[in-house]
């Protein structure tokens, strides 16, 4: 089959080629690079090590704004009505600069991006610069008109917690009715419409409704991601149990067997999937990593901070500066990219730790210690328990299922 090649870029390993059917980014050797066609690159004369970074994110997530009028009483970026938000000459700056660097993707969001006036503009901007925009909502506020303009996103995903009145029970304010309207809509225009869902506590047994809703209405995507005891969330006491940390792998390859979707696990739930102890060479190869940030993945702020991930990290930089981001990708992110260089117990002795890398640091940041173990992973709980009459303590993004197999 004949890759048709939306754009491609070059790394020390060869180059990370974007496709458009499948489509996918796809890391490839420099061998597949020269069949490709692509000219030969400096980067393959280099000796960096083999764990250099990516020479820039392929994915970037820009909080557009802190605006949104839901109040939602877990929201991570403690969005109000009148919250900080991009201007879009520093909206079209950033991504000028991303897009020199090589990135591929951004994820476009907020507080609810849909309240800009200038949204459409910022994505029709990344489209001209040639990268992807995707969207995520809560489908406040779209009607025909805006779901018509949406065509110029790639990835859309609508948040929906929990189906019907469980929306209401969990996100605190009754908003299930405009969600479903705007996946709708959205579908009515475009196959690339999905679902994204916080697992929460709370949400957790609904899981099952917002399957049948994705299958229901003929989505293209489930993302489950998992809750951060970050903004307002971090007053709720919403994380999962150990046991729902145990069974949400399981539950999701369920899922998606049973409703015949793609189903997708954001980076935090690795340690998780881990934990069921599959081949490593399987999850290597089907894409299964800890946290990516600082590595494929960073974040903008509305105030301009461009940080490792959305939920935690120092800033590194004023992205809305010239020539910043591209600096500080290639001279910071320490306290992301050292971890397994510096990894405590039981991470250190963990077979997973190079595909895990430790777990959600916004996890770990909550609980006291961005550079500790995440507390939620079940090895980690285990380690605890089994150690704490010795009197030690622990020191201190996405992948699509199915990801193991053996």
């Amino acid at each position: 089959m004949k890759l048709e090649v939306v754009r491609a870029r070059a790394e020390r390993f060869g180059g990370i080629v974007e496709v458009a059917r499948p489509r996918a980014l796809l890391h490839v050797d420099r061998e597949m690079m020269r069949e490709l066609g692509q000219p030969h690159s400096p980067l393959w004369d280099s000796a960096a090590p083999d764990d250099a970074p990516l020479v820039a994110p392929t994915e970037v997530h820009v909080v557009l704004s802190r605006r949104c009028a839901a109040g939602c009483t877990g929201c991570y970026v403690d969005a109000t009505p009148d919250g900080a938000a991009l201007s879009l000459d520093e909206a079209r700056r950033i991504l000028d600069e991303l897009a020199a660097m090589g990135v591929f993707h951004v994820a476009l969001g907020g507080g609810e991006a849909l309240e800009l006036d200038y949204l459409f503009e910022v994505a029709a901007h990344a489209r001209a610069v040639g990268i992807t925009p995707n969207l995520t909502t809560s489908g406040l506020g779209l009607g025909v008109r805006e779901a018509e303009r949406c065509r110029v996103f790639g990835q859309i995903n609508v948040s929906v917690d929990g189906v019907g009145d469980a929306y209401r029970r969990v996100r605190g304010f009754d908003g299930f009715r405009h969600a479903e309207r705007a996946l709708r809509l959205l579908r009515a225009v475009k196959p690339e419409v999905g679902v994204n869902c916080v697992v929460s506590r709370s949400s957790f047994d609904g899981l099952a409704e917002v399957a049948r809703l994705v299958r229901r209405m003929r989505l293209n995507e489930l993302e489950l991601l998992r809750f951060k005891p970050v903004g307002r969330g971090a007053r709720l006491g919403e994380e999962l149990t150990p046991d729902q940390g145990r069974r949400i792998y399981p539950l999701a390859r369920r899922l998606m067997l049973r409703h015949r979707i793609r189903v997708k696990l954001d980076c935090s739930f690795a340690p998780m999937v881990f934990w069921h102890r599959p081949s490593a060479r399987a999850a290597a190869f089907w894409g299964v990593q800890g946290c990516v940030a600082g590595d494929v993945l960073a974040a903008v702020a509305p105030e301009g901070h461009l940080t490792g991930c959305s939920f935690a990290g120092p800033p590194e930089a004023d992205a809305r500066v010239p020539g910043a981001a591209r600096a500080a990708w290639s001279e910071g992110f320490a306290s992301f990219r050292s971890f397994v260089r510096s990894a405590p117990e039981p991470c250190a002795s963990c077979e997973y730790l190079r595909l895990c890398r430790g777990g959600c640091r916004a996890v770990a940041e909550a609980h006291g210690a961005f550079s500790a173990p995440d507390p939620g992973c079940p090895r980690v709980q285990e380690w605890t328990a089994r150690t704490a009459g010795r009197g030690q303590v622990a020191g201190g993004g996405s992948f699509a299922l199915p990801v193991v197999r053996g």
